[in-house]
């Protein structure tokens, strides 16, 4: 009867997003108020747990998601973006084009979201066709592929963030394995599957040309690069010096403050407004209205954070999460493995990604606990799972199919292709770096 009323759960949620097209968030409060009526709640307490859904997941994470979604906007409009490709280019050359833009898309796929990262990259990568002469796809998959990778597998993105805080990993040790882990998929799946694509036709649209900044208005490129991995070198640090140094008490708190995702985030936006703002010229009015248009990008991504906190609450309320880790326990398959497989199977069903990676945090969350699985690890594995084989439903096949202007076929060719790689990559490295570890 548990695994009935899960599907069943998982089936609605696929059915009132993909079919009835309700809002995410609205149908994640349907499906949650379902699901809490299905496996035996009282009636009056099920508000009281969705409240509560609610704020564990955002709680922690609020701050995270709009820190970062500014930072981006500014990263974006300040030229910084611009800056770091056209010194990767000038520096790899036409031969090795793929692996600059590969490189490119992984370092900015950091302080940008995935949407805005597409929309902003895109446009660099049409410019850059008609400069070498290239196939377009050969050319745009491999910085795509990275770009893809970072919004699924690298914390401070808003799905392994809320991984991180429903798994109760730690940041910085899960952004540590993340970039063990994402850079073979992103090779895969990059430069060496790129050569594959050559023959596909592809003529990009004239309308998507970007509109340049003048080279002196840039900022420049040592200031670019670390505002943007800014997050990462400290998470790195407050994460590994402690492991290879003795950390006198008086430093110990700088290091929790500062590796705390929401502080962490909150003090690299104060630096990107001085380094890619106020220091350029830009008046602070200026750098707070870029910061109020970000806000626009993730108020969806923040409603279906909320949304599944929301499920994940009812389960766990309700007593079902300990049951079905108790049943999964007994299922002779890793964890890790079943953690990435549930992932898919919504990702396939349901289109989203960021959706896939939270519905299955909520099954597979008190799994973690009872086998004691590295929940490092599993934040990693259920975000490769969260990619897999995107296609039709999913909004991010259909924006790469109209901005290259390519036929459904050759969109699955390709994009499909590539997610699926990225995804199955992901997984074995996950695997094999738990192997090493434990």
């Amino acid at each position: 009867m548990l695994v009935f009323i899960i599907v069943f759960a998982i089936v609605l949620l696929i059915l009132l997003i993909s079919w009835i097209k309700f809002n995410p968030f609205i149908a994640f409060i349907i499906v949650s108020v379902v699901a809490g009526l299905m496996l035996g709640m009282p009636l009056q307490k099920i508000p009281v747990s969705i409240q509560k859904g609610v704020g564990d997941a955002l709680g922690s994470l609020l701050m995270v998601v709009v820190c970062g979604a500014m930072i981006g906007k500014l990263f974006a409009e300040s030229g910084a973006a611009q800056r770091i490709s056209i010194v990767m280019l000038n520096f790899f050359g036409k031969k090795y084009i793929t692996w600059a833009l590969m490189f490119t898309g992984f370092f900015l796929g950091i302080p940008l979201f995935y949407n805005v990262g597409f929309v902003l990259l895109v446009p660099l990568i049409f410019s850059i066709v008609y400069q070498v002469k290239l196939p377009t796809l050969y050319v745009a998959i491999p910085m795509l592929a990275a770009l893809s990778v970072t919004h699924g597998f690298l914390p401070p993105h808003p799905s392994p963030a809320a991984l991180v805080n429903q798994l109760h990993a730690d940041m910085g040790i899960t952004l540590m394995y993340g970039i063990i882990v994402a850079i073979p998929a992103i090779v895969l799946a990059g430069p060496i599957f790129a050569i594959q694509l050559k023959k596909i036709p592809c003529t990009p649209l004239a309308s998507f040309m970007p509109k340049k900044i003048d080279d002196a208005n840039l900022p420049g490129f040592g200031i670019s690069v670390f505002t943007a991995l800014l997050p990462v070198f400290i998470l790195v640090v407050t994460a590994i010096l402690p492991l290879i140094l003795p950390i006198p008490d008086s430093l110990k708190g700088i290091f929790s403050f500062l590796s705390d995702p929401s502080m962490l985030m909150f003090s690299c936006l104060l630096f990107a407004t001085f380094s890619l703002g106020v220091s350029r010229g830009s008046s602070l009015e200026k750098v707070m209205n870029t910061y109020a248009e970000s806000l626009k990008d993730i108020m969806l991504i923040i409603l279906i954070v909320a949304g599944a906190g929301t499920l994940k609450n009812i389960f766990t309320d309700s007593g079902m999460s300990g049951t079905l880790a108790e049943m999964l326990k007994g299922i002779n398959l890793s964890p890790l493995f079943l953690g990435w497989l549930i992932a898919a199977v919504i990702r396939v069903a349901m289109g989203s990604a960021t959706v896939a990676g939270l519905t299955t945090a909520g099954i597979i969350a008190p799994l973690v606990v009872v086998t004691g699985t590295d929940p490092n690890l599993m934040v990693l594995s259920v975000g490769a799972g969260s990619l897999f084989f995107s296609h039709v439903n999913d909004s991010g096949f259909w924006l790469f199919k109209e901005y290259f202007n390519l036929s459904i076929k050759d969109t699955m060719r390709s994009w499909s292709v590539m997610e699926t790689i990225v995804s199955v990559a992901g997984l074995l490295g996950v695997l094999l770096l738990n192997y090493f570890i434990h």
